[in-house]
């Protein structure tokens, strides 16, 4: 009855907070105790940092990072009587928009202690305001207990700078019905290569009609994925673009516009189309960050038909693997910080260290810890009826594990753009050579706007 009461609570909430990624604005009431949420205060100059026992917090979705950082405060006041969190309910894109206004001021006063930020885009702060920033070498935390790339993510020049949050390790998902019903299980697409991944992809597709991928046609992260599963990326080791002349980024654009052409991927032209192909059943597959399990858990009536395994890898790369990232947010401590001890203690007992903290907020709200132990424990281990009895949280955070570090790049976005529109051109009929050379020189404008 617990594991069965556990896996209706996960359903549900995971459902209310399809990803971490996005900026959801909902009100919900606060958690009251040792901590608080003000959604006005960022208006009227009430959200810098406050010093003494309370820390302000800027962040986003009530039921997924606000209500994490709340349960946070709760539980590290339990051992630090008067300590509160003041969580000021910030979009992402308004984090990043106040932080720019603030450093091209000059004036980090209105910062708060503590915000967070998206992984795929913190790195161009880093680079461009660097003293908005606490180092946190002297944090007191184990980063080893997180995997190399999501480190990486908020590193420069071997400094950390954030305290992993979410986790954004890559998943593919698929309809064992529709897999069974073309001749095949899971296992038959677990630990594969993209090539045999195209093959099963036409065989399903010919005996049933549907597509075994879909991917949307210019904000796809698909090809963002097969890349950064070999530890690749679209720029060099100095971060300048990288497109025309990339061995391995060719290989990739070969596979997925292969697959495009043969009726193995669905190319869709937006989300809304995307998630469409996946609920309606026009897609019998997904690959993407893990926060996309929210998504077909919203789709009762295929429960029990979904399973999980892990990513194919690329053909002919030596450096390939069956593992990749895309999404994710880390914890950051700004330069304006009031009381910096306190707030590396707190996100260090909390965020960074209790695997009693990661089995509570799971239930709660949906948020797979990148805090590699928390993967050992029974919470993480129960069985989840959506997809088949799979133990899918602890198979997440043991696939995070495994994910290659790569040169990570401020222009993540721009890249992914103007390759997918190349891919697009590629299958349109462009010659390829001439279509990824217009890419390289489309994202080398990009860098100097």
């Amino acid at each position: 009855m617990k594991k069965k009461i556990l896996a209706v609570l996960l359903t549900g909430v995971m459902v209310m907070s399809l990803t971490a990624c996005g900026g959801s604005t909902e009100e919900a009431p606060s958690d009251g105790g040792a901590a608080s949420t003000d959604e006005a205060g960022a208006a009227d100059g009430a959200a810098a940092s406050e010093g003494g026992d309370t820390l302000t917090v800027w962040t986003w979705d009530q039921n997924f990072n606000i209500k994490a950082m709340n349960m946070a405060g709760e539980q590290y006041a339990k051992d630090h009587p008067g300590f509160s969190v003041n969580v000021i309910e910030t979009s992402s894109d308004d984090c990043q928009t106040k932080l720019s206004t603030c450093a091209q001021s000059g004036d980090y006063s209105t910062m708060p202690d503590i915000v967070l930020m998206q992984d795929n885009s913190y790195q161009k702060f880093l680079l461009s305001y660097p003293d908005a920033f606490t180092d946190l070498s002297s944090m007191d935390i184990n980063w080893d207990d997180f995997g190399a790339l999501k480190q990486s993510y908020s590193m420069k020049d071997g400094v950390h700078y954030g305290v992993p949050f979410d986790n954004g390790g890559c998943i593919a998902c698929y309809r064992t019905d529709v897999l069974e019903e073309a001749g095949y299980t899971i296992d038959d697409l677990t630990d594969i290569t993209w090539s045999r991944f195209m093959e099963i992809g036409k065989d399903v597709h010919e005996k049933t009609g549907k597509y075994l991928l879909t991917s949307e046609a210019t904000g796809g992260d698909t090809i963002m994925m097969m890349i950064q599963s070999c530890g690749a990326n679209w720029v060099d080791d100095e971060g300048k673009a990288y497109i025309a002349g990339n061995e391995v980024g060719e290989k990739c654009v070969d596979i997925y516009a292969e697959m495009i052409q043969n009726d193995v991927v669905k190319l869709v032209n937006n989300w809304d189309e995307y998630i469409s192909t996946i609920t309606s059943g026009e897609a019998a597959g997904v690959v993407n960050g893990n926060w996309i399990t929210a998504t077909l858990m919203g789709t009762e009536d295929q429960k029990g038909l979904w399973e999980i395994t892990n990513l194919p890898k690329v053909d002919g790369v030596d450096s390939a693997t069956n593992y990749a990232n895309n999404g994710g947010s880390s914890w950051y401590i700004t330069s304006n910080c009031q009381n910096v001890e306190l707030a590396m203690d707190f996100l260090a007992k909390t965020f960074g260290s209790s695997t009693e903290f990661y089995d509570a907020i799971l239930p709660e709200t949906g948020a797979v810890a990148c805090y590699l132990p928390a993967g050992e424990s029974t919470v993480y281990n129960e069985p989840n009826a959506f997809f088949n009895d799979q133990p899918i949280f602890a198979t997440i955070v043991e696939y995070s594990s495994h994910i290659p570090s790569f040169k990570s790049t401020p222009y993540h976005y721009e890249a992914r753009e103007v390759v997918n529109t190349a891919i697009v051109n590629i299958v349109n009929g462009t010659d390829k050579a001439a279509a990824l050379d217009e890419a390289q020189s489309t994202l080398e404008f990009k860098m100097t706007e």
